[in-house]
């Protein structure tokens, strides 16, 4: 399979960076083939200056992670969640990585559009310092549904699958482990 593996988190040396190390050494040890990005380490503007009425020339790591998108067969997400979303980065990738006519395509003369990246699938791993269950009931799981439904499925990418890992800051090396196992076994 060929998966493109985003880490979402700026700091590619947080427990986000070690879940997605773990993920693509188990994904490569079974013969899947990873390319990956670490949003913190990519050169790009992630403000939409304009919205889509003009499209931004896009930096060379942008044109690289269109051409990941494009080239996948499951797309692999891995951030915290941060104020009950994602990471400002990882928004700003999508709004300027993510277009229209490459994505997704709006029709003439009617409000719905073609999914232009049917055929992939997705998972998602989020960490939060709180219970994941915290997320459910107090944010109904605001960062899913921008990033699952609102983003990939919009897009045509499905199924997309969740794994959250919560109580991050008070985990022991046990239960940090017990992520990394599961995240391995993910594959």
């Amino acid at each position: 399979m060929r998966i493109y593996l985003v880490l979402g988190h700026p700091d590619a040396e947080s427990f986000n960076g070690a879940l997605a190390d773990a993920y693509q050494a188990a994904a490569e040890a079974k013969g899947h083939e990873v390319r990956r990005h670490n949003l913190g380490e990519l050169k790009f503007d992630p403000v939409l200056w304009h919205g889509y009425e003009v499209i931004q020339e896009l930096e060379p790591d942008l044109k690289a992670a269109q051409e990941n998108i494009e080239w996948c067969e499951r797309i692999v997400l891995f951030y915290p969640v941060w104020w009950g979303s994602v990471p400002a980065l990882l928004k700003g990738f999508f709004d300027r990585a993510i277009l229209p006519g490459q994505a997704f395509s709006y029709h003439e003369n009617d409000p719905f559009w073609d999914k232009l990246l049917k055929g992939r699938d997705a998972q998602l791993f989020t960490t939060s310092d709180g219970p994941s269950i915290y997320l459910l009931l107090a944010y109904r799981n605001s960062d899913v549904a921008t990033v699952k439904n609102a983003v990939l499925q919009f897009c045509g990418i499905r199924p997309v699958k969740v794994t959250r890992f919560g109580g991050i800051k008070t985990s022991s090396a046990a239960q940090r482990e017990k992520y990394l196992e599961q995240v391995r076994r993910a594959v």
